[in-house]
Parts: structure tokens; sequence; C-alpha cells
């Protein structure tokens, strides 16, 4: 995602943001709704919620902008995007179908440093012996989080790294197409990747008859209803994200990431009665803090960078 060189309102965007990551552990309160009351698939729901954002979004894009928003100058790169985009939330909604909302939120938050690695091994950014020390400090706090879970979850306490390695991909993926493509193109275009992707996924999944992969409909209205608001909150919510980071800076606004895991925790006590144990909260308090370091780290950084 291209930043532009100033940020005509950085207030509102900061507001946009908390707002929308507040609201978007929403989609996955919904996948583990869909699971646990209505027995549907974690990989059918990754399907129904990359459809319907279709169904939901493509038609009011073709109103306001034409058949361009289609139009990709890297279709294929995209599409790529997509399917990893794809298969990190089928690993999400495998991994809340089965643990604590809270608890996948706080392990998935090791993304940051692993986008931050990839950035430094394959792009030449540039990081110091602090920010690597904070990786490896964010990467034992999650350590803290995954053994109690590991021990009564087993290998399934796992699957939110493996999402979160995938998420990274697919963000490292955004900064390698730089401005290519606008970001409505980019996300339409994912969306197109992210449901031709679980189509072939859920094929191959309920053809070898694994359970978390088994084709199914709504077994009732507001299962259907439910759906919907999936494919509604990750096409719309994410545009507002894009509106966001065209308003204020990334530096500014990363930090809000965070507030995901308050939502998350509420969503998850009020819904499923599920809240985090002493040594979680412990671990996610040093996942938010080595995350906010490199965040702290990088603004230092960039600031150093344009002084003359």
């Amino acid at each position: 995602m291209s930043q532009p060189s100033q940020f005509h309102n950085p207030l509102q965007g900061m507001a946009l943001m908390a707002g929308c990551m507040m609201v978007l552990p929403a989609m996955d309160a919904i996948a583990k709704y869909m699971a646990t009351f209505e027995a549907m698939s974690p990989a059918q729901v990754t399907f129904y919620r990359f459809f319907f954002q279709l169904v939901c979004t493509v038609p009011v894009l073709l109103i306001i902008f034409g058949k361009g928003a289609l139009s990709a100058k890297r279709p294929w790169m995209n599409l790529l995007r997509g399917a990893l985009h794809g298969a990190a939330s089928l690993l999400f909604f495998a991994a809340v179908k089965y643990m604590p909302l809270a608890d996948v939120f706080a392990i998935y938050f090791v993304e940051p440093f692993m986008l931050a690695g990839l950035s430094a091994l394959f792009l030449g950014d540039k990081v110091g012996w602090r920010r690597w020390a904070a990786i490896v400090v964010g990467f034992g706090g999650a350590m803290i989080v995954i053994q109690p879970s590991y021990e009564i979850f087993g290998a399934k306490a796992l699957l939110p790294v493996f999402c979160a390695f995938l998420f990274s991909l697919y963000l490292f993926m955004n900064r390698a197409i730089g401005e290519a493509d606008t970001p409505l193109t980019m996300q339409t275009m994912a969306g197109v990747g992210g449901t031709l992707f679980m189509s072939g996924a859920l094929l191959v999944g309920n053809g070898l008859a694994i359970p978390d992969f088994e084709v199914s409909l709504p077994t009732s209205l507001l299962g259907l209803v439910l759906l919907l608001i999936l494919g509604s909150l990750s096409g719309y919510v994410h545009m507002i994200v894009v509106q966001a980071f065209r308003m204020a800076p990334l530096s500014l606004l990363a930090p809000f990431q965070y507030f995901e895991i308050i939502s998350a925790t509420i969503l998850g006590y009020a819904l499923f009665g599920d809240f985090p144990t002493p040594s979680k909260w412990l671990g996610i308090a040093i996942i938010v803090a080595s995350g906010l370091f490199i965040i702290w780290r990088e603004r230092v950084q960039a600031r150093s960078l344009e002084t003359p």
C-alpha cells in the first residue's frame, strides 16, 4: 500500500482505524459461532467469507468505479495474494473453532515480528539489534500463551502461528507489488483469489474426508444472515482501513491493531464464556509491548532518515 507524502486528516484516520480494529474480531466470533453452534466446517466458513465478500462488494464497486475496479496490472500476483489470505483465514477460523478468541489473537500477533524479519531478509530493510531483541521477546510472549494451550489443544495451538506466517507473506507481497495496482483493485482481486483457493481446498479436503473441510449449506436463517454479515464486514471494513491509511501514516495507525485483542476478549467472554488466565495475560502484555516497541523504533528511524 502506497503512503502519500502528506496526510490530510490523521485524527480521523486514527478514529477509523480504532473503530475497525474493534469491529473486525466480530468476523472471527461469527466463524466460531458457525463452527460451534451451526456445525459448519472452518473451510466452508472461510469459503463463504470470501464468496459473500464478493457478492456484497463487487456490484457496488462496479456501479461506482466501473470495470476498472477489476482490471489489475499484475493479476497473477494479486490472485496469489488472495490465495495466501484465504489459507491464512482458513487456519485462523480453524484455530478459533478449538481455542478461545483472545488466545488465538494473542498468538497471531507474532505476525508483525515475522513481517519485520521478512522485510529485513528480502527487501533490505534495516532492522537493528533492538528490534531483533524485541522480535525474540515477542516470540517468548507467544510461547507463554501457547504453552498451556498446547497442553489442552495439542498441535492445534500452533495454527495461529502458521496463520501469522501466511498473513505476513500476504502483507509482504503488498509491499513487493508496490503501486502497480490501486488498493481497491488489489482487494477485489484478492477476494477472487481467496474464493478460488477455498473452492479448491474444499473439494480436495472434502474428498479426503477431512472433518474441517466438510461441505455444507447454512442450516438456519440466522446462519445465512451471519455469513452475509461476515462477508460484508470482510469487504467494507477493510476498505475503511485502506481509507484510514490514506489519512494517517502507518506508524501512527499500527498500534491500533492491538485493539483487536480487547474486542476479541470481550466477545469471547460474552458469547463463549472464555477469559484469559493470568499467565496468558502476561504473554499478551509481552507481545503487545514488543510490537509497540518495534513500531516506535520504526518511527524513530523514519524520522532520522527525514532529518537533513
